[in-house]
């Protein structure tokens, strides 16, 4: 656990306290430089898994919690659901690789109160604080076009509405290149059960191969997931 110097004398009802929760410390480390201007107001608290989250909030008090969707062993769409479960005040903002309306339809229904994608985050991030901080919602114009378009009909609703939580998660490591054994790994999932999943996303999706399926990912710009390549994304 880390947590940004706080200065002496700094008023205890200005400090916001934050949960930065990203399996990467590169990632950690380069949001953290993002918030660090406002380091007199804000303690920053990082964990990297959803399990280390949790446990985190039961020691301690925090006002929001900053998620990635993509995390070891727990995504990021379950970490929403106990967050909003166990400890309903704390507010939750995503910050994900993911730009397709569907990631970001899933996690406001799981919860969350804003969405920012981490190409936009130079530019968004310390505003999304702010204003998921002080109970508002934060959304890109770019994305609540999109979403709003799907949910009234003028934009066709994606393929991967068809999927779980669980199998969206899986599909996006498939098209990163990742094996199943370390996709079970990473999920903390038997080899037999990832296989499982893949073949139920191959049948909701209408696909016949492992292949026809990366292609799915990285050749349909409607659906793209915005992966990067190989384990690391977010």
């Amino acid at each position: 656990m880390s947590d940004t110097t706080i200065s002496p004398g700094t008023p205890r009802e200005a400090l916001l306290r934050l949960l930065l929760v990203d399996d990467h410390t590169v990632v950690r480390e380069g949001l953290k430089r993002l918030l660090d201007p406002q380091g007199n107001q804000w303690s920053i608290t990082e964990a990297g898994t959803g399990f280390q989250a949790l446990e985190y909030l039961r020691r301690q008090p925090f006002d929001l919690v900053i998620a990635d969707l993509s995390l070891p062993g727990m995504s990021g769409l379950d970490l929403i659901h106990r967050i909003k479960e166990g400890f309903p005040d704390v507010a939750v903002l995503v910050l994900t690789m993911h730009s397709e309306e569907q990631y970001a339809l899933r996690a406001f229904q799981a919860g969350a109160s804003g969405y920012v994608t981490k190409d936009s985050a130079c530019d968004e991030l310390v505003s999304a604080v702010r204003k998921v901080a002080s109970g508002g919602v934060f959304v890109t114009s770019v994305l609540a076009e999109r979403v709003v378009q799907q949910l009234n009909g003028r934009r066709p609703a994606s393929d991967l509405g068809a999927l779980s939580n669980r199998e969206l998660e899986v599909m996006q490591r498939i098209v990163a290149g990742e094996r199943m054994s370390d996709i079970a790994q990473a999920l903390h999932l038997s080899i037999k059960t990832v296989s499982t999943h893949k073949t139920r996303i191959l049948e909701k999706l209408h696909l016949d191969s492992t292949a026809s399926l990366i292609r799915f990912g990285l050749e349909h710009p409607s659906h793209k997931l915005d992966l990067g390549a190989g384990p690391d994304p977010g």
